[in-house]
């Protein structure tokens, strides 16, 4: 594609506001009048609620407002509503808010949190995930049956702690394994790990006259906030308004709805005055949700040759106390479970599970990261039974055009290649797993062993067929544009890249085109969510459709004022010309806001574009095989790591990493390989370091940096080299897929398997830590 600006490296659009310290977050606004929340949290995992005492806070100066689970008696909930908006009779895990309290500045409103008596009678409590499957486990939900949810999607399993079971089966799965000559079968664990925005969840709301509700917040949706505030408060979506400003990072730990209606009801008990609540780190830690935890069995049989020909899989999903997106990400990695291999007999069971643990949502990958770490582990150890090159057992089992997936979608030309990005990896990275007498010699003398792991990964949008999103493009007066799309830039750098497209489309300096940051439900078009790696795919054709409908309104007037027919016509640098005679043109800023004639006669009108586009083509999926359309596109990708191992203290050191992925067409050079290097070193803290630790009464134990460990800038690799394959998505903008997520599923699969190539040990569990891989080294 010869373009001008898509594909180029364009600076971001929101650059200079950000580092400059002029872009306003929710915590940098105040109101006139605003008053401060504060919560009081659960010091215990799971305990009935025997009376809550708020009358010695209710009696402190300042304090305007204290609300407990009896005022605040809404529930919440995405796919299930099952969460309250503070603890009714029991709470579910350490660090649930159980009251709330509004006061004139912070300081009141901490004392009057800490004057909050509450009387607990502590019950059993349940945090091993293989226990809380088990039929006669302690239940967190004692009555699954009573809740709402969305039916033929999610499958909950009442008198259990199970909150979803998601069932795939493909072809016949004894005669499949029957046909095996090697069948492996390993358990693979994930623990919990945090988000860790660099802004914590800020939210102001007033509660006004008439129920009409305004709310700031650090949302990565204002359109599900208003929607999921809506439907629990039972407040009709015209009388609440949500706005989005700037946000300082999301990775889907601020998807969906969280304090949001807490707060409004805050400003409610307040006589309308308008809170403010703003999480500190710890509260971001234990009462804010995480990444669920995941303890995987897989079991597969190969035939001496190296060809798949069965694989049975259960994911347990560590959902801790609620649902939430939990259950979403049971049915996405259940869906796309085996990774992007062309296996014929699959049977895979993918359970949400109740924990008394924080509780699960969004992240980065939406679970893919976390299964990942089981199949790619799983691949390398079923090629080392074989005596095979893992490199080569993988190519021999990738899908490829012709391939069918697990859910009985076709793999064609045009839907991403998978075996390229593995294939452009093995070569950058090197890859060899046998090692020179010189290179082992070396290693026995200092004990510094190195190797190299490989690792593929996929994922497809989780998203239903109802994801849509709008766009609207407006012309200024001086000619040039500002547009608006409700899905928010929380770093990602999408804002950009939909500047660019705008600017190509209509042939226009990027300079002059503008998006408008801030995200507001009255003045905005909808979207529905920025999650799933979706909105530069659908708000990239939302915005080309709104181009195409300016383009038509501009082509209208102008064919008039140049008296040719519309498609004589061509637009460049901000004109509108006759092909044929480039010198009769007509600048935008004439036609901006309707063309004048020199007689004072008008025709024409203000210049405004519309564009919509929506997730078209999926399908639910059968509720006992899982068969349908889950994906409406599938991004590919692979790494390739060099690390070295300190035998004497167990530390790794990585030397070289070497990633790919088929995007479709690169929009933005710059920023997505930004995106890239972004999701590995996230990836990389998965796998070194990052976990949630508690004690044997659920008791949170990592609660802030000094314990819960994210890597510095002197941990990150020396060498990060990224590649794109583009196969051109042929419904994508200008041929694009999404890669937001991607760069962070396999990281720790990569790294697993380099382990085993440098030290022939096998690790099962992550975080690779040095104590950990100390311990299995000299075991």
């Amino acid at each position: 594609m010869n373009n001008k600006y898509v594909g180029k490296g364009i600076p971001r659009v929101d650059g200079v506001e950000k580092v400059t310290g002029e872009a306003e977050y929710v915590q940098d606004m105040k109101l006139p009048g605003m008053l401060y929340a504060k919560l009081k949290t659960s010091t215990y995992a799971h305990a009935k609620i025997k009376n809550i005492d708020i009358s010695k806070a209710k009696a402190l100066p300042g304090v305007k407002a204290v609300l407990t689970g009896k005022e605040a008696y809404y529930k919440l909930g995405i796919y299930m509503v099952d969460k309250p908006i503070l603890a009714v009779d029991k709470v579910r895990y350490y660090g649930e808010a159980v009251a709330a309290v509004a006061a004139v500045d912070i300081d009141t409103a901490e004392k009057a949190v800490s004057l909050i008596e509450i009387e607990y009678e502590p019950l059993p409590v349940v945090q091993d995930i293989e226990e809380a499957f088990r039929e006669k486990s302690v239940l967190v939900h004692e009555h699954i049956e009573s809740y709402k949810w969305i039916e033929n999607v999610f499958f909950p399993e009442p008198g259990t702690n199970i909150a979803n079971h998601f069932k795939l089966r493909k072809g016949n799965l004894e005669e499949g394994f029957s046909k095996a000559d090697l069948v492996l079968e390993n358990k693979f664990y994930q623990p919990q790990v945090l988000h860790v925005p660099l802004e914590t969840h800020a939210v102001i709301a007033k509660w006004g006259s008439e129920d009409r509700i305004k709310i700031w917040s650090s949302a990565q949706s204002p359109f599900a906030v208003r929607d999921l505030f809506g439907v629990a408060l039972g407040i009709p979506k015209n009388k609440i308004e949500v706005t989005v400003p700037y946000v300082g990072g999301g990775f889907g730990g601020k998807a969906g709805i969280h304090f949001e209606p807490l707060v409004a009801l805050l400003s409610k008990y307040s006589n309308g005055r308008p809170v403010k609540f703003v999480a500190t780190r710890e509260e971001e830690v234990c009462t804010f949700p995480c990444r669920q935890g995941l303890l995987a069995k897989v079991r597969t049989g190969v035939t001496k040759e190296g060809k798949i020909v069965a694989e049975e899989i259960q994911y347990l999903w560590d959902a801790g106390a609620y649902a939430d997106y939990g259950v979403n990400i049971g049915r996405a990695s259940g869906y796309s479970g085996v990774g992007p291999y062309d296996i014929e007999n699959v049977k895979l069971d993918s359970y949400t599970v109740y924990t008394n643990h924080v509780f699960g949502t969004a992240y980065r990958g939406f679970g893919h990261a976390e299964f990942f770490w089981a199949i790619e582990r799983q691949r390398e150890l079923i090629a080392k039974a074989l005596g095979m090159d893992p490199l080569e057992f993988r190519m021999k089992n990738l899908l490829k055009p012709g391939s069918r997936t697990i859910t009985g979608e076709l793999v064609n030309e045009n839907t991403g290649r998978v075996d390229k990005c593995l294939e452009l990896v093995a070569e950058k990275i090197g890859y060899n797993i046998t090692k020179t007498d010189e290179e082992k010699d070396r290693e026995k003398k200092t004990g510094k062993y190195r190797g190299k792991g490989i690792a593929v990964l996929h994922k497809a949008p989780a998203m239903p067929s109802s994801s849509a999103t709008s766009a609207i493009i407006q012309m200024n007066e001086d000619g040039t544009l500002r547009f608006n799309v409700s899905g928010i830039d929380y770093g990602q750098g999408t804002y950009t890249a939909l500047a660019q497209m705008v600017a190509e489309k209509l042939h226009l300096p990027i300079e002059k085109v503008k998006a408008v940051y801030e995200s507001n439900t009255n003045s905005g078009p909808y979207d529905w969510q920025t999650v799933a790696s979706r909105m530069l795919i659908l708000a990239g054709n939302a915005v080309l459709d709104a181009c195409d409908d300016l383009i038509n309104q501009i082509m209208e007037v102008a064919s008039v004022v140049l008296r040719a027919v519309k498609h004589e016509l061509a637009l460049e640098d901000g004109y509108v010309y006759v092909k044929q005679h480039p010198e009769e043109r007509v600048a935008f800023d004439k036609l901006a806001i309707g063309y004048v004639y020199s007689n004072g006669n008008s025709i024409g009108g203000p210049l405004i574009g519309r564009g919509k586009s929506i997730a078209q083509g999926l399908s639910n999926l059968d509720k006992e095989t899982g068969q349908g359309r889950p994906g409406l596109d599938w991004t590919y990708g692979a790494h390739g790591v060099e690390i070295e191992v300190d035998t004497s203290t167990g530390d790794i050191e990585i030397l070289k990493i070497v990633s790919s992925f088929d995007v479709g067409h690169v929009i933005n050079q710059t920023l997505i390989k930004g995106q890239a290097i972004g999701g590995i070193i996230q990836g990389l803290g998965t796998a070194l370091s990052e976990t949630l630790l508690y004690n044997s009464d659920g008791k949170l134990l990592t609660r802030n940096f000094v314990d819960y460990k994210i890597l510095t800038m002197q941990d990150l690799p020396e060498k990060m080299e990224v590649y794109f394959v583009e196969t051109p998505q042929l419904d994508g903008p200008y041929g694009a897929r999404g890669c937001a997520e991607h760069p962070m599923i396999s990281i720790t699969s990569a790294i697993g398997n380099a382990v085993s190539n440098a030290i022939g040990t096998e690790l099962y569990e992550v975080p690779l830590t040095a104590d950990r891989v100390y311990k299995a080294i000299h075991k």
